[in-house]
């Protein structure tokens, strides 16, 4: 059977998503809606209309391919998207000659993904690196994502995994078969901030963290925002957590204010406006308590 799934990019030569030069799958859809996103695109599972003004001439030739008449033309400005208006057709993208409007998303099968990946493969045995599977959320399409790295395994590719963790064990266990490391995310420990701060509690992300972390080699990944879970109580409970659980690395993964560009590419209002990165002083306040209490920390990757 020709195995299927939904992507949202495939980015090649990447160093911070595991050990080594590494090609990153981006699968689309995620359970989560952390405020702070950096991917907003990767939330749903369908493809998405997504635009940038910035490549936009005002041609005129999206507003004519519109079926509906959500695009609408200005003087001396980009076409205007009325999103309450978009089905989501992708007739303006065909139509855009230029780049301003694209689909997030696309289907892709496991063989089409293994010859882009095996491209690479000198890269790979060179550095020591291989394939990370990220998000959204890889857990959410288990049987593709597992039929994809059982592939790479066969291929002798070190094999990683980025997951919030928020799935069914089953899923966790299909996919654990095949990983060489998994780059797990915890936001949040308190299940009540966590719960405001991503629409979910944390009950089945840590029991998650818990297999995963008793099968597989595991690196915690945190994203800090200011204000949110960057206390120096915090980090020491995660550093426990850690070192508990037989974790082997904590990388810290400063705000940055990537999602709030796409928010607006894609018709949506980004949900945290305030959100601020921690001084760098205190992050690295915040990675010190961690290394002094026995465990390796890395900031920014």
């Amino acid at each position: 059977m020709r195995r299927t799934g939904t992507i949202f990019n495939v980015q090649r030569f990447c160093t911070h998503d595991g050990p080594g030069i590494r090609t990153t799958v981006f699968f689309k859809g995620c359970p989560l809606r952390c405020k702070w996103c950096s991917n907003p695109e990767s939330q749903k599972m369908a493809p998405q209309l997504m635009v940038r003004p910035s490549k936009c001439t005002g041609c005129g030739a999206c507003a004519a391919a519109c079926p509906v008449g959500a695009v609408v033309l200005l003087p001396n400005r980009p076409a205007q998207t009325r999103w309450e208006d978009c089905t989501h057709c992708f007739s303006c993208v065909d139509a855009c000659l230029y780049g301003a409007r694209e689909a997030a998303g696309r289907e892709a099968s496991v063989d089409e993904l293994m010859e882009e990946i095996l491209a690479d493969r000198v890269f790979y045995k060179n550095s020591g690196g291989g394939v990370t599977l990220s998000g959204g959320e890889p857990l959410l399409q288990p049987q593709f994502a597992a039929e994809l790295l059982a592939r790479c395994k066969e291929e002798g590719l070190h094999t990683a995994l980025e997951t919030c963790g928020h799935a069914p064990k089953d899923a966790a266990a299909q996919l654990a078969r095949s990983l060489d490391l998994v780059l797990f995310d915890v936001k949040q420990l308190n299940p009540l901030k966590h719960r405001k701060y991503t629409g979910m509690d944390n009950n089945r992300i840590l029991r998650n963290l818990e297999f995963f972390s008793k099968n597989t080699e595991t690196w915690l990944r945190v994203p800090l925002v200011a204000e949110v879970n960057d206390s120096e109580d915090h980090m020491e409970a995660l550093a426990n957590l850690a070192i508990r659980l037989g974790v082997q690395k904590i990388s810290l993964l400063p705000y940055h204010e990537g999602g709030a560009s796409k928010a607006d590419q894609i018709g949506l209002e980004y949900p945290i406006p305030g959100a601020s990165k921690p001084p760098d002083d205190h992050i690295k306040r915040l990675a010190r308590i961690a290394s002094d209490l026995g465990i390796e920390v890395s900031v920014g990757h």
